[in-house]
């Protein structure tokens, strides 16, 4: 029986570019030996290539029997690349082109949150045509001193800053506009991280909540920034050090975020528990990364669930579409 085609796409032209290399590193290293694998770079420019060689989108799509997806950020988590898979009607891993849309729309993904029942931090948005002055002292007067500054459709805490007065908030949205045109703005939650990853129809269940993973950032960070994530000195406490109660109450909470923005084969949702254990959603993630450093792996591995196994289900999943 010949071996399926499984193209691995990676790169891209969001910040996110050289963590998606990572991630394809990772799923190549990992890829069961009954598939064939190929690889598929998107150039910062757009420009695509197959096995090395320049090639166009439809080209690819006619090359290979599935795609795995690990463009990172815009572009491969805002829906544009799954509607070209769609378009030229190649089964890909992950979430289709509107769930993928929400999830990277922070806005809009607190819209699907709020309908679904959940509890989410208030937020405003504020264009980067704005004068970062002027912007900041209007949310301030509206939202208080305390609040987290991102980019509205980015990940890996890229642009993220959390502020408590009006001069670091003006700084916090000019750098957020480096990379959006919308920069979302939420009151800031004192409380403990966590995240719950979610894959469907797996171990006889509809939807699997892996383990709690308990995120506690260095002394050095205020939260689970980019340094932190990507440094290794964060401590990531799988299973988390929560009481079970609370435990299994996050593995329900990620399940529903995973459907109330239509997430389909696997999710990660980001949490955060106040000290009353009020439980607030920041965001799920559609596309988590699996580099070395990434906390999706560490979760399965706590299972008792390899790479391998995983990366085999998504592509299975992909391909029963």
């Amino acid at each position: 029986m010949s071996k399926k085609k499984v193209g691995i796409i990676r790169g891209g032209p969001s910040h996110e570019h050289e963590v998606s290399l990572n991630t394809a590193e990772n799923v190549l290293k990992n890829l069961p030996d009954h598939y064939e694998p190929y690889d598929i770079f998107i150039a910062k420019n757009g420009d695509w290539y197959l096995n090395n060689q320049f090639a166009y989108p439809e080209k690819v799509a006619r090359s290979v029997d599935v795609v795995f997806n690990a463009v990172h950020g815009q572009y491969g988590e805002d829906g544009s690349l799954q509607q070209v898979l769609d378009t030229f009607g190649v089964p890909y891993t992950g979430s289709g082109q509107t769930a993928s849309l929400v999830g990277m729309n922070k806005f809009i993904s607190k819209k699907a949150f709020e309908s679904a029942g959940l509890f989410t931090p208030r937020a405003i948005t504020v264009d980067s045509s704005e004068d970062p002055a002027e912007a900041a002292l209007r949310v301030y007067k509206k939202m208080g001193p305390q609040l987290v500054v991102k980019p509205n459709s980015s990940g890996s805490s890229v642009g993220v800053s959390v502020v408590d007065n009006l001069h670091d908030l003006a700084r916090a949205i000019s750098d957020a506009s480096r990379y959006d045109s919308k920069i979302l703005i939420e009151e800031y939650i004192k409380g403990k991280e966590a995240t719950v990853g979610v894959i469907d129809n797996f171990r006889n269940k509809r939807y699997y909540a892996l383990p709690v993973i308990e995120i506690i950032p260095p002394s050095s960070s205020s939260f689970f920034d980019i340094e932190a994530k990507y440094s290794g000195e964060a401590k990531e406490m799988v299973p988390a050090n929560f009481p079970i109660p609370l435990k299994r109450q996050l593995e329900e909470l990620a399940i529903k975020s995973h459907n109330a923005i239509g997430a389909r084969h696997y999710s990660r949702t980001d949490f955060i528990i106040t000290p009353k254990g009020k439980i607030y959603v920041l965001e799920t993630n559609t596309l988590p990364g699996f580099t070395k450093d990434s906390l999706m792996p560490k979760a399965l591995d706590a299972v008792g669930v390899s790479y391998s196994e995983f990366l085999d289900h998504l592509i299975k999943l992909a391909l029963k579409r």
